[in-house]
This record gives structure tokens, C-alpha cells and sequence, in this order.
């Protein structure tokens, strides 16, 4: 689930995703019970929403269309 943080500082255009992907991985299975990094984790397809949702918002800061509709992520 998305965690929002009202007192808490900015940390970049998509620190929220980016937060959100790395406790998703900390927390799965593959982490926890095999005892595997959370890179290995990722390449398997742990998270792939947010990683997903990551993705599309690093990629809509390069985006020029991002201008009218703004950044992607929270």
C-alpha cells in the first residue's frame, strides 16, 4: 500500500514510488525467507507494480508531454 507523509521533507520527484518499491521488497518472501538480496528479488518480478510505477515516473521526468500533465507518481 502507498504510505503518505505529510511532515515529511521531499526527496525528489518520485521518493514516494521509490520508497514504497524498496519496502515492498524488504518485506516479501523472497527477502525474508530465502534470504536473497532485494536485486535478485526484483529480476524475478517481486513488486512489479511498483516497479512498474517507478519506471513510469522516472521516465515521465524526460518526458516533454510531462509539461502539460505533470509528473506521474506520488
Amino acid at each position: 500500500m502507498p504510505r503518505y507523509y505529510e511532515d515529511k521533507p521531499e526527496g525528489g520527484a518520485c521518493a514516494g514510488v521509490k520508497e514504497d518499491l524498496g519496502a515492498c521488497l524488504l518485506q516479501s518472501a523472497c527477502v525474508l525467507q530465502e534470504g536473497k538480496s532485494p536485486r535478485q528479488c526484483l529480476k524475478e518480478g517481486h513488486c512489479r507494480a511498483l516497479q512498474y510505477s517507478f519506471f513510469e515516473c522516472k521516465r515521465s521526468m524526460l518526458d516533454t508531454r510531462s509539461r502539460f500533465r505533470g509528473r506521474k507518481g506520488y
